[in-house]
């Protein structure tokens, strides 16, 4: 592909990277040599534009530095623009597959984007890798564009901090009008052949014809960040694939990435449980932020998600898992999360169970045991429930003792003892005692005098109590 096809070719890219790029090569292309000291000198950095391979650290896992413009090949574009060759970058990602060292991949991008040639070849070849060896994408700088096109084909995305760009996802191209030759008439056969000839301006259906081209790579951009993201693509084009740029929280919010870590804290997770980066996540926008109602699933109370589909297709997207995720493929898709909702669990359900137990009352300890392990009452449960029992055990209890209890009587005669009284009151009545002598001093004379009184009751206080209720009327001697 020659330099010129290149430039005016539809781009992945940060509009104002390729316009420093068509800068650079106008001075070429007008036959200036190009001093690559000079261009490092204007844009106050060097170019990397030495082609960057994989290095394999410990427990396995290969990192890939991707940065600066990714163009097709490694030639003198790439050499002046500091980017990486797509080329180079599949020819990587194949050779990690196929090394039998590497246990996992860990891209690390900084890039704006790129062409749009060689794009879907690297990503296809980093979904492909994601299959067999587990991929991380994680981005220290910029993730825009073409190389969020290839970055996101990894099982997961990360940034390493709150000011690292990532989106700006979208096709740029444009179109530069030759000046006409006096010397020369152009003849063209096709209408589509040229955007003008003769220095004309391009015609309404060369115009419509123009876009329909930059729409079609926009759907295909599209589409593959919805596989890739495991969204919808209406999810892709109105809250990822607007051109917008996303710094930090913002692009977790936008589900562009799973988090944020560092290319070291990943390498380590990976050589620890490279199950856990195994499988595609799935992207999660923020509540109340950007997703619409068919946004992604989300990690609590999410809404079920439409099954994805590919614009001009009715064909779901292949592997599109169940949308209810198990267990399973929680622990091996964020393992981080299941260990914070598992901790989250078992703090709560401390929480209740000391709220329940904080409700026993003597006499409800079965009551208690109960609801303490049935898993989902709460302490005001608790409180009404033992409430509730103890006002029936009480009103059990006064029912209970009202049924025991002797019925009242009503006025009655006097009663009349049936039992032959003791002869010793006989006695006593006889020998004229004086009752105007306190009952208790002549109870206490006669009990004193006489043996067959003591016979005859068991105390003195039984002999007091007798005579004082016989005295009172409140008891008959029956005689005989």
């Amino acid at each position: 592909m020659k330099l010129t096809e290149l430039l005016t070719a539809p781009w992945a890219i940060m509009p104002e990277s390729l316009r420093e790029i068509q800068q650079i090569y106008t001075t070429h292309l007008k036959g200036d040599k190009i001093d690559l000291a000079s261009v490092e000198a204007r844009l106050g950095r060097p170019l990397a534009n030495e082609q960057q391979r994989y290095q394999v650290r410990e427990g396995g896992v290969a990192v890939l530095p991707i940065e600066g413009v990714i163009a097709p090949k490694a030639n003198l574009f790439t050499d002046i623009s500091g980017g990486t060759s797509a080329q180079m970058l599949v020819q990587q990602i194949q050779s990690a597959a196929a090394d039998s060292r590497v246990k996992g991949l860990v891209q690390v991008i900084d890039s704006p984007g790129g062409s749009v040639f060689g794009i879907p070849e690297w990503a296809s070849a980093v979904a492909e890798l994601a299959k067999v060896k587990p991929v991380v994408t994680v981005s220290d700088a910029t993730i825009s564009s073409a190389a969020y096109w290839g970055g996101s084909a990894a099982n997961a995305v990360y940034l390493t901090g709150p000011t690292v760009q990532a989106g700006n996802i979208g096709v740029y191209a444009r179109m530069t009008l030759s000046q006409p030759d006096p010397t020369s008439v152009e003849f063209v056969r096709g209408k589509y052949k040229r955007s003008a000839i003769n220095g004309q301006s391009p015609s309404a259906e060369y115009m419509a014809y123009f876009e329909a081209q930059l729409d079609h790579l926009y759907t295909v951009f599209a589409d593959t960040i919805a596989q890739h993201r495991r969204v919808t693509v209406d999810d892709v084009l109105s809250n990822m694939a607007d051109g917008r740029v996303f710094i930090g929280q913002q692009a977790l919010d936008a589900g562009l990435a799973d988090g944020f870590a560092t290319v070291d804290d990943i390498v380590e997770r990976m050589a620890t449980n490279p199950a856990q980066y195994a499988a595609r996540r799935k992207a999660a926008f923020a509540l109340g932020g950007l997703p619409s109602t068919t946004a992604g699933a989300l990690s609590a109370g999410e809404p079920p998600l439409t099954e994805p589909v590919l614009l001009g297709t009715s064909a779901t997207l292949e592997g599109t898992p169940s949308m209810k995720p198990t267990r399973e493929q929680i622990a091996a898709e964020a393992p981080e999360l299941l260990h914070a909702i598992l901790a989250e669990g078992a703090t709560a359900e401390r929480e209740r169970i000391q709220a329940v137990e904080a409700q026993m009352l003597p006499g409800h300890e079965a009551l208690i045991s109960s609801l303490k392990y049935d898993g989902k009452s709460s302490g005001g449960d608790a409180a009404m429930a033992v409430n509730a029992a103890e006002r029936s055990l009480r009103t059990a209890q006064a029912n209970a003792a009202a049924a025991e209890a002797n019925k009242p009587v009503g006025a009655a005669s006097v009663p009349t003892i049936t039992a032959v009284l003791p002869t010793a009151v006989d006695q006593a009545a006889a020998a004229g005692v004086d009752k105007t002598v306190p009952v208790e001093d002549r109870c206490k004379a006669a009990w004193d005098k006489d043996a067959t009184v003591r016979a005859e009751f068991s105390s003195l206080v039984a002999f007091t109590a007798f005579t004082r209720a016989e005295e009172d009327g409140r008891a008959r001697i029956k005689r005989g």
